[in-house]
């Protein structure tokens, strides 16, 4: 079963929608947008859920304003822990926050520039900030 966080307690339904539908996801100033792509018409199912304190609290679907527990778009959201952190993320740079890379557990992979251009730095180097594309 996949983790879905204890603020929720979806249908099994919604759930499975969540699960299975074919969400795509696009950062908003530290919201999501959810644009089903299951329909020949993508963009006529396009909703913004809103984070807050890291929890989709809301979202712009009809479904959502019935009030009868989360929306599919904001359990797909809940239920993506790498879409989630990343809201919360930007949310934190748009509010004039910045983030910190301290707490990552994950080591910086050896550079690969060797094998590149000299114009051209490796994706390793750029990721742990030891150079840039500018260069």
């Amino acid at each position: 079963m996949i983790p879905v966080l204890p603020e929720f307690d979806p249908p099994t339904c919604v759930l499975k929608r969540a699960q299975y539908e074919a969400f795509a996801f696009e950062l908003l100033d530290g919201d999501v947008r959810v644009r089903n792509e299951s329909y020949a018409e993508p963009t006529a199912h396009e909703y913004r859920v809103r984070i807050r304190d890291g929890v989709p609290d809301s979202c712009s679907c009809p479904a959502d304003a019935s009030g009868d527990g989360p929306c599919k778009h904001r359990v797909a959201v809940a239920i993506r822990p790498q879409v989630l952190e990343l809201a919360v993320q930007m949310r934190i740079v748009a509010d004039g926050g910045s983030t910190s890379r301290d707490d990552d557990d994950t080591t910086d992979l050896p550079c690969e520039c060797e094998q590149l251009s000299e114009a051209l730095p490796c994706w390793n180097c750029i990721d742990a900030g030891r150079r840039n594309l500018s260069e």
